[in-house]
């Protein structure tokens, strides 16, 4: 990869753009139609502090950081059919954190191409990680402009789509379900569920019952097989000593 632009460099051209950022933009899978929206992307507020006619990328980290966060949202609620509310809401949290977006940032190597200020530089900057996470945003508010919300979206399910599944396995394995079927296992028994369904197409009602040894631990309701399951399940997990001493 080329050096990243040097202090007093020229404004951004595609061909320049192309060949400095040429890695980057495979890692993201988005290649630019305007390449000055993707070096103001990179473009630290330390660094216009030193070049009067760069512009820095708070205004595109703000509008990425709802993109980010609706994008994710269509992936975790397609991904985790009959999840509640809550259960999406902690995958998401998990994802969009900086952590996972300093992660991101790493791995398609923005800490080699942000442009920052000498100061900034110098004292670490390029691998920290507020300043890569920002960057990350920024990223992806200027693939929305330049390319609209599907391909915006196509980067994040590019680039995030390992830790949104490594994150719904988890919600997955503690979910009330998988509590109560470990729960049952160190006892060497087994929980079965059987289901009713009621009303028009439109607004179904699924009841689930949770059954051990033939009798009935737990009920509850859902608008799919799995949420009433999942609400079965809470209801024999809030009986949990009871189902201890019997079995």
């Amino acid at each position: 990869m080329e050096s990243p632009p040097q202090p007093g460099s020229p404004p951004a051209s595609e061909g320049r753009v192309a060949g400095v950022y040429g890695d980057l933009e495979d890692a993201l899978g988005h290649h630019f139609s305007d390449p000055v929206l993707l070096e103001r992307a990179l473009t630290h507020s330390s660094f216009v502090a030193e070049h009067a006619n760069a512009t820095s990328y708070e205004r595109l980290e703000f509008l990425g950081d709802a993109v980010l966060e609706l994008a994710a949202t269509e992936i975790i609620f397609s991904t985790m059919e009959g999840a509640a509310e809550g259960e999406m809401t902690k995958v998401r949290a998990s994802v969009v954190d900086v952590t996972s977006l300093s992660a991101i940032a790493r791995a398609i190597g923005v800490g080699g191409v942000v442009r920052l200020g000498a100061g900034e530089r110098n004292s670490g900057g390029a691998d920290r990680d507020s300043i890569l996470s920002d960057v990350v945003e920024a990223l992806l508010g200027a693939v929305y402009l330049d390319g609209g919300f599907e391909a915006a979206a196509g980067v994040v399910r590019g680039l995030w789509s390992d830790q949104i599944a490594m994150h719904v396995d988890g919600a997955e394995t503690t979910d009330p379900r998988s509590l109560l079927q470990e729960h049952l296992a160190r006892s060497g028994r087994i929980v079965t569920f059987d289901y009713e369904r009621s009303g028009p197409d439109h607004d179904t009602v699924f009841v689930a019952r949770a059954t051990v040894d033939g009798e009935t631990v737990g009920e509850g309701s859902g608008s799919s097989k799995k949420s009433a399951a999942q609400a079965a399940s809470t209801e024999a997990l809030t009986a949990i000593d009871q189902l201890t001493s019997d079995f």
